[in-house]
C-alpha cells in the first residue's frame, strides 16, 4: 500500500555532486515524493548536527562520498527502510548490519554502465585505427604514414575479447553489434547459448586472450578475479594486442603489465590502475603505446543526471508501494561489482 504520508528522506554524500545528480526538475520530484531538506547533506553519521534528521530518516539517498553504513550509522537512523544509491557499486557502502536488518538497497549502477560502455566502444574503434600510435608518430614526423605502416590498421574483422558479461559488458556487446567485428566473450556464469544471443562466442579466458586483437575487461572486483590477468595470461595476448581496462586495476598484475608495456609488445588503454592514480614516476605516463585517462569512463558531468533520475523513480515507486526496479540483493554481491 502507498505510504500515508511522504517518507522522511536524507541525503548522504559529498554535496558537490548534488547539483548534477539532481538538477531542479529532479529535485522538485524528490521533494514532492518525500519530506526532504535539500540543504541537509550528511557527511558524518556521528555529526550531532545531523542527528535529528537521521533519527527520523526512512530513506537515505546516497552517493559518492557517503560514509560506510555500519552498525553505528544504522543506530543513528533507527527508522531507515531504504537506501537509494545515486552511484554504482554498493559493495564498499553497505555492511553486514544493513543486510541483517532487511533494509532495501537500490543502485543506479545500470545507468552508470552506459557511459563506461560508450567510452569502451570509442576506444575500441580508435585502437583499431591505431589512432594513438599514429598520433605519436605524426607529432614527430609531421608526415602521413606510408602504406606499409597502415597495412594492419582498420576495424574490419577485428577480434574483440570481452571479459565479463556484467552490466557494462552486456551494454558493450549491444554497442558492438553494428560493427564488422568478431566478438568473443569469457564469463563463467554465461552459457554458450546465452553468449550467442549476446552476439558473442563463449571461450575460456586463455583462449579469448590468445585469439583477441583487443581485450576489454568488464569483470567485477571480487576475490576470484584478483590478478586474473597475471604475467602468464598477459603473455597469451598476441604481439601488438590492446588491453582496455575500465573495470578495476586489481584485476591485472601491475608489474607484469608494466613489463609488457615498457617492452612495447602490448598496447593499453587504462582508465583504472593499481594503485590509482599511478605514482608520478610511473613509466606508463610517458609510453607512446599507453593511453591513461583519470577514471573518466563512468558517469561525469551531464551524465550524472541519469543516476539521479533512477533514484527519483525508485523513490516514487517506494512511495507508491511498488518494489524497486534496481534492487541490489546481498546474495548477488558475491559475483557483481
Amino acid at each position: 500500500m502507498p505510504s500515508p504520508q511522504p517518507p522522511r528522506a536524507v541525503f548522504a554524500m559529498d554535496p558537490v555532486h548534488l547539483p548534477l545528480l539532481f538538477p531542479p526538475p529532479l529535485m522538485a520530484r524528490l521533494r514532492k515524493a518525500s519530506d526532504l531538506d535539500p540543504a541537509l547533506v550528511v557527511r558524518d553519521f556521528a555529526d550531532p548536527a545531523s542527528a535529528a534528521a537521521l533519527a527520523e530518516a526512512e530513506v537515505l539517498i546516497t552517493g559518492w562520498g557517503c560514509p560506510h553504513l555500519d552498525a553505528d550509522a544504522l543506530a543513528a537512523a533507527p527508522r531507515l527502510r531504504a537506501v537509494l544509491h545515486a552511484a554504482g557499486s554498493v559493495r564498499s557502502l553497505v555492511g553486514d548490519a544493513l543486510w541483517k536488518q532487511g533494509i532495501t538497497v537500490s543502485s543506479a549502477v545500470t545507468a552508470n554502465a552506459l557511459p563506461v560502455a560508450e567510452y569502451t566502444l570509442a576506444m575500441i574503434l580508435l585502437a583499431g585505427k591505431d589512432t594513438f600510435i599514429h598520433r605519436e608518430r605524426f607529432r614527430t614526423t609531421h608526415a602521413y604514414p606510408p602504406p606499409a605502416e597502415t597495412a594492419r590498421t582498420g576495424n574490419v574483422g577485428r577480434r574483440i575479447g570481452v571479459i565479463g558479461a556484467s552490466r557494462v559488458g552486456r551494454r558493450l556487446l549491444e554497442l558492438l553489434q553494428p560493427f564488422d567485428f568478431t566478438v568473443l566473450l569469457h564469463d563463467p556464469y554465461v552459457s554458450p547459448a546465452e553468449a550467442a544471443e549476446l552476439g558473442a562466442e563463449l571461450l575460456s579466458l586463455e583462449d579469448l586472450l590468445r585469439h583477441s586483437d583487443i581485450v576489454s575487461l568488464h569483470a567485477p572486483d571480487i576475490p576470484e578475479t584478483y590478478r586474473m590477468l597475471d604475467g602468464d595470461r598477459l603473455a597469451l595476448i598476441r604481439d601488438g594486442g590492446v588491453l582496455i581496462n575500465t573495470s578495476r586495476g586489481a584485476l591485472v598484475d601491475p608489474d607484469a603489465l608494466t613489463d609488457e608495456l615498457v617492452s612495447g609488445r602490448l598496447h593499453a588503454i587504462l582508465d583504472v590502475t593499481e594503485p590509482e592514480p599511478l605514482p608520478a614516476g610511473s613509466p606508463l605516463y610517458h609510453l607512446p603505446n599507453v593511453l591513461l585517462t583519470p577514471h573518466i569512463a563512468g558517469s561525469l558531468g551531464n551524465e550524472l543526471e541519469r543516476l539521479g533520475r533512477i533514484v527519483v523513480e525508485e523513490l516514487e515507486r517506494l512511495v507508491a508501494g511498488l518494489p524497486p526496479v534496481h534492487e541490489v540483493r546481498h546474495a548477488d554481491l558475491a559475483r557483481v561489482a
